[in-house]
Formats: structure tokens, sequence, C-alpha cells
């Protein structure tokens, strides 16, 4: 089960060891880029080196013959630094962008594999935050890792000990001011630290925001909650935005406190190197010394400068490194077994037993001791007030999830034994929320089947009474469908997520109230239709029309996860008040409106069959 990674108790290391899995192609340019920078640290820490010597023969009134071979050196050393310079920002581009592809890869990878119990435990907008900001946070700090951070400390200690090596005594002053400088640092990225830890949950909650607002778009103008949207947007914006502030001006001191160590550092060095030029005539320190000195004290402060500017990056990818991990560590609920079942006898189904919980710890059970048991080709509908766990059943015949206690088979084998993907394939879910994704209608159908024919989709989409509208829009099958499916009717919707599913020719069919958004003349033609095509799949129809159900075999009644009816129409309308109400209710507000009723309606909802109240005409959405 999903827990974070403070709970896990992770380590930096074991962070580190798991983000790393996804350098794969790309360690090669990791391991190069500090090897180059090696190499360009060297020749900076060299050229005052070469420089002083230079100043000193100009000193001793060297000819121009003479300084030319310095020259020279000094020409060639920059050069180097040059081309190193240039080969560590391929390399580390390369290691860096490729590390942050496979990084998204994996992390997209690993939502795929959850199950819908997982699923429940990340919120939408939190994933998207998780692949977008946190994942880029990471690539900026890992470039700044193999490139920055093995310059920085290197081109330090090599300033120090050159210093050492061409000022004597005098570069303590480095050894003095470094410490001091460091400790300072260390205060700042504590102190940093927590905020950046806040303002990713609050990031998530701005992108919840953008979410429900583009998602719920017609809503927010319907009801004219524009003003009111702009102000929620407005105050998690203004959250994130406060508290980077704070965070900022604390990391803002950085670049004061190195000014003033820069200033302190060459005003020591000024005063006691230029007092030991002249006392001392140049025997204990020259004028090439002091210049290769202040040369030395600028490099190491610049690169304490630029460590502060990478342990705030790291510091503010820390967070987002755990929130990656949190994702990619995720164990998911559901797991093939070690030896899959891949043939499947039939689509009986039956119900052992059965008790659900939407987690370990949750106290509510949304279903309890289902005994149920339907034989292979019967037709099952399901009803049920909101919250009588209809879709609860049906998610566990498909392995959406898992029971809690007891089983349920499908076959004859218990549906935990089977392969997930071979499962799925022969259970197929027409679910409530219907999705249509991005692409012509061809290419969301063949979700259902991916080698199916041109001839396939017209047969499905005739039975799922889909043709005719698919006839009548521009470029038909190769219309294209806007995402969430927003060009399209959700009548029209329900209609291609029915035909999608047929392609699959299931030996089980689920229909999760996937037919709420069609008039009832379509959804009887779609029912009969399902018979012809598929006479020996078992067929299970969630409905809140009495309608939509009445002709099935057998009606299941749920109420609060337990079983309150079962039998035939005629059966429930004598011994079940719930169902009896309900076909009453609507049969006779059917009977009141049909004086009244002309050409059907397209987007009209029908009434809830959780209370026997007066149903609207029957529309299609």
């Amino acid at each position: 089960m999903h827990r974070k990674t403070k709970e896990l108790g992770l380590s930096g290391r074991e962070i580190v060891r798991t983000l790393t899995k996804s350098l794969r192609e790309f360690k090669a340019p990791s391991i190069a880029t500090p090897i180059i920078v090696s190499g360009e640290v060297v020749m900076e820490v060299a050229i005052p080196f070469v420089t002083a010597q230079l100043i000193n023969s100009i000193q001793a009134g060297a000819s121009l013959p003479q300084l030319l071979p310095y020259a020279g050196v000094l020409v060639l050393m920059a050069l180097a630094s040059l081309a190193f310079g240039i080969g560590a920002g391929v390399t580390c581009s390369q290691a860096s962008c490729g590390f942050a592809m496979n990084l998204r890869h994996d992390v997209f990878a690993a939502v795929q594999r959850f199950s819908f119990a997982n699923i429940d435990q990340f919120s939408s907008s939190s994933l998207v935050t998780r692949l977008t900001t946190d994942i880029t946070n990471v690539q900026l700090a890992y470039m700044m890792v193999i490139r920055t951070a093995i310059r920085c400390p290197f081109l330090l200690l090599a300033g120090i000990v050159m210093a050492f090596i061409m000022a004597g005594p005098l570069a303590l002053v480095f050894v003095i001011i470094v410490p001091i400088l460091g400790f300072g640092l260390y205060k700042v990225v504590r102190t940093v630290h927590p905020i950046f830890r806040s303002v990713f949950h609050k990031y998530d909650a701005l992108n919840e925001s953008i979410e429900e607002n583009v998602t719920g778009m017609r809503d927010v103008k319907s009801y004219v909650r524009q003003d009111y949207e702009k102000e929620k947007f407005g105050r998690a914006a203004q959250d994130v935005c406060a508290d980077f502030t704070r965070a900022e001006k604390i990391l803002a001191l950085n670049t004061p406190m190195m000014n003033l160590a820069v200033y302190i550092v060459f005003a020591v060095t000024l005063q006691f190197g230029s007092y030991l030029i002249i006392s001392s005539q140049g025997s204990l320190l020259n004028v090439g010394q002091l210049s290769a000195l202040t040369t030395y004290g600028f490099m190491i402060l610049m690169a304490l400068m630029m460590v502060s500017m990478v342990f705030a990056m790291i510091t503010m990818a820390q967070e987002s490194a755990e929130r990656i991990c949190e994702v990619l560590m995720t164990e998911p609920t559901i797991k093939n077994p070690a030896h899959p079942e891949k043939e499947m006898r039939d689509g009986s189904i039956d119900f052992d037993h059965v008790t659900f919980k939407y987690s370990e710890k949750a106290e509510h059970r949304a279903l309890a001791e289902i005994d149920l048991h339907i034989r292979s080709g019967e037709t099952i509908g399901i009803m049920g007030g909101t919250g009588s766990a209809k879709t609860s059943l049906v998610n566990l015949i498909s392995r959406l999830y898992d029971v809690t206690e007891g089983s349920v088979k499908v076959g004859g084998v218990d549906v935990r034994d089977y392969d997930l993907e071979y499962l799925r394939n022969n259970v197929a879910v027409v679910l409530q929320k219907n999705v249509l994704f991005s692409g012509t209608i061809k290419e969301n159908l063949r979700w259902g089947n991916p080698d199916a024919t041109y001839d396939e989709l017209v047969e499905v989409c005739k039975l799922a009474q889909a043709d005719e509208f698919i006839q009548q829009l521009p470029n038909k099958y190769d219309y294209y469908i806007e995402q969430g499916g927003t060009n399209v009717s959700g009548g029209q919707k329900q209609r291609l997520c029915i035909a999608r599913a047929l392609l699959k020719r299931p030996k089980v069919l689920i229909l999760d109230d996937s037919t709420s958004a069609v008039d009832t003349k379509t959804d009887a033609l779609i029912r009969e239709g399902l018979k012809t095509y598929l006479p020996e799949a078992t067929k299970i129809i969630i409905a809140q029309r009495t309608s939509s159900v009445q002709d099935a075999d057998r009606i299941l009644v749920l109420d609060n996860g337990h079983i309150a009816g079962l039998g035939t129409h005629d059966e429930l309308m004598e011994s079940c008040p719930f169902y009896r109400d309900t076909y009453l209710a609507q049969n006779r507000t059917s009977q009141e409106a049909a004086p009244e009723s002309g050409a059907e309606k397209d987007d009209e909802p029908v009434a809830d069959a959780a209370a026997p109240v007066a149903a609207k005409k029957g529309g299609e959405a």
C-alpha cells in the first residue's frame, strides 16, 4: 500500500538510488561530465599560476621574445578550458535531459500499473505536478550536481592549495572565511527546506483549481461562478507566491553574505600583501604572487557562491525527489499472480461470501456478505439507490479492486488467478463516466480491438445505435474527437463507448449505467442488439430506469451494500418494495408524459431510481 517516503524512513541515499535507476543509457554522459569538468578546473587553476610567472618576468625586465612562450601557453590553456567547458555543457545537457525523459517515462509507467485503490490515494492534479514541476526541479538539480557541484568543490580546494603555494601563510584568510560562510549557508538551507516542502502541496491545490475550472467550465458559466473561481484560484496562487517569496528572501541573503566575504578577503589580502611586498622588497611576496592570490581568492569565493546556489537548488529539488519516489515506490495493490491463468471456460460469475472495503483502515464496508451466482449467457440487471454499491460490485469482476473477504470467480476461476490483461480483455466494462480520447472515432473504437477492420467498426456501431449519427458527421468515422469528447453529446459518447466494448467480443459485458443519457427507444434497440451479437456472453446492466432491466433474466436490487432483492421483474414487483415503488413512479410518469411527448430530445436527464419521484421525459444526452 501507499506510504509516504517519510513514513518509510527513506534516507537521502535511498532516494538517490531510486532516482538514478532512470539514468540507464545516459550513464556515460553523466560520468563523462565530471571528468571533463575536472579538466576545465585544472586549466582555470593553472592560468593564474602562469600569469604570475609572466608578471614576474615583466617586472624583471624580460624582452618580448622571452615573454612570447608565456603568452602561447596562456592562449593554449584558455582554448583548452573553453573546449572542456563546451564538452561539459554538451554531455551535461544530454545527461540531465535524458534523465528527466526517462524519469517521466518511469513515473508515468508506474501510474499505469496502479490499481484503482492506488489511484484513489493520489489526486490527478498532484500526479500532474509530479510529472511536470517536480521532475523539472530534479532535472535542474541533477544538471547542477554533475557539473557545478563537481566543479565548485574541486575549484575551491584547488584554489586554496594554489593560494598556499603562491602566498604561503597569507592564504590562511581563506581557510578562516570558508567555514564561516559554509555555516551561514547551512543555516539558510535548513531554514528554507521546510518552506519548499509546504509549497509543493500548495502547487497541487493550484493545479487542482485549474483542473476543476477547465473540466467544469460549462457549469461555471451556467451558474455564473466566474468571480468565485477567480477568487479561489487567486487565493491558491497567493499562497504559492507568499511561500516562494519567503523562501527567496532567505535565499537572497546568500549574495550579500558572499559579497561581504569577498570584500573582506580582498581588503585583507591587498592590505597585508602590499605591506609584505613593500617591506620585504619582494623577497617574501612579489607582485605576481599577489596577483595570483587575488585571482585565487576570487575563484574560491565565487566557487563558494556557486555551491550556495547548488544547495539552494538541491533543497528545492529534495521535496520534489521525495514526491517522485513516493510514486515510484508505491507498490500496486493488484498484481499478476506468479502463474496466471489464460483460459476462461465461460462467462459464469460467482460471488462467494464477498465483503469489500475500499481500504484496510476503512470502518464502512461497501459490500457485505454477497452471495450471488450468475450463469454464463445470463442477463442480469442491477438497481439500487445512490451509494448502494452497484459500481463497487461490478468493479470486483474485472479486478479493478480486490475483495476484502470471500472470492469472485469468472468461468469457475478466482479472478485473482487470471492474467490481468487476459481477464480485462474478456470482461469488458463500459464505465459510468464515459471517456473518449483525442483522436478520430476509428482510433477511439480500436481501443477495444486494435486490429478491427472498418466493417467490424461499422457493425458494432450499428448495434450500439451509433452509426446513424456518425454518418451525419464530417469525415464520418474519421471525425476527430476533441479531448474528453467535448464535441459530441453525452448520448453519442455513451454509444461510442458501448461500441468500443463490443469490439472485444467479451465473455462478460458490464454496462455501468452506460445508457442513462439515451432515450428509452434507443436503449431498447441497444439491448436487442446485444442479444443477437453476444448471445453467449454474460451481460450485466446497471441502470436507474426499470425499463432498462425489466426484460433481464434476473434483476439484483442492492441496498447499502446488501442484496435487497433478486428475481425476475414479476417476482420483484411482489417481493421488493423499492423496486415496485420505483417502477410504479417511473411508469406512472411515463404514462402522464406520453400525450405531451413529441420527437425524442437529446441531452435530457432521466429520473434517478434512488427515489420514486417523477421522472422527466426520456431523452438522450
